[in-house]
């Protein structure tokens, strides 16, 4: 389980003052919290897959800042097909949550299954961990993970926005929740300890390890500047290599893929 929390909404997440920032924070808060175990309990438990869902999300909240519509919710009112059949059932099932749940048939639906009535308290649907619970239903009826595994955010993002709205800012907030879990997965490797002359290198990474990096990929026929930038280029490589190898495909280099590297050709080929 990737140890994904408060702190990484918060790399992920625009900046704010006052008021709402304030809102933000207490969201945040609450759900990072859970949050490591609530994505682990549905399968999104992988990089590609947590990194899709928290930008998702935090675009759906605007920048984790709310869990309710800004709007009344009057544009709902008789629509059929979200099960708003009773005069007021528009503004009373608004958008709510993580991502957004809309219209009486769906506060129904998926109250049952998370065996909440948030038909008859469509309100708590906007309450922080409720929020969070919600969106991973959301996530596995949906069935998003196996988009999230080919790293396809257009299609992650109709399934989630039913459209391409808000595309750009998705896909940035997709690369920072990369970037910072990334990081995490970096510091638990380093944990162990890469050993000398072998450091942890990601993403990110610049310098002369990084350029030794590069030129054992080069020596594998992978065509990349040696430039000493751990961009994005070489972290396909890194996960070509790791593929390869039947290695998680994070990107990260560790001493077991320094080991594999640094291999002399002759070896590699018995």
């Amino acid at each position: 389980m990737i140890p994904v929390d408060a702190q990484t909404m918060f790399e992920i997440a625009p900046r704010f003052s006052g008021a709402l920032a304030d809102r933000q924070r207490e969201i945040i808060t609450a759900v990072g919290e859970v949050l490591a175990p609530t994505l682990a309990g549905y399968g999104i438990d992988t990089r590609l897959r947590i990194a899709h869902f928290l930008a998702q999300t935090c675009h759906e909240t605007a920048g984790f800042r709310t869990i309710e519509e800004f709007a009344s919710g009057d544009a709902y009112e008789g629509r059929a097909d979200l099960g708003n059949t009773r005069r007021g059932d528009g503004r009373r099932y608004k958008g709510r949550g993580l991502l957004q749940l809309t219209g009486r048939a769906n506060y129904r639906e998926f109250g049952q299954a998370l065996g909440v009535d948030l038909e008859n308290d469509p309100e708590a649907a906007a309450e922080p961990v409720l929020s969070l619970r919600i969106a991973c239903e959301y996530w596995k009826r949906r069935n998003i993970n196996p988009d999230c595994d080919r790293d396809d955010v257009i299609a992650v993002t109709r399934k989630v926005n039913g459209g391409l709205n808000g595309l750009d800012d998705r896909r940035q907030y997709t690369s920072k929740a990369k970037a910072a879990i990334a990081r995490i997965e970096a510091l638990e490797r380093s944990a162990t300890g890469a050993g000398p002359g072998h450091p942890v290198l990601r993403r990110g990474s610049k310098g002369e390890d990084v350029e030794r990096l590069q030129r054992l990929l080069a020596g594998r026929g992978f065509m990349l500047a040696i430039d000493g930038d751990f961009g994005a280029g070489t972290e396909v490589a890194v996960a070509a290599v790791q593929a390869e190898h039947g290695l998680a495909q994070d990107g990260i280099v560790t001493a077991e893929l320094w080991a594999i590297l640094e291999k002399p050709a002759a070896a590699r080929k018995r």
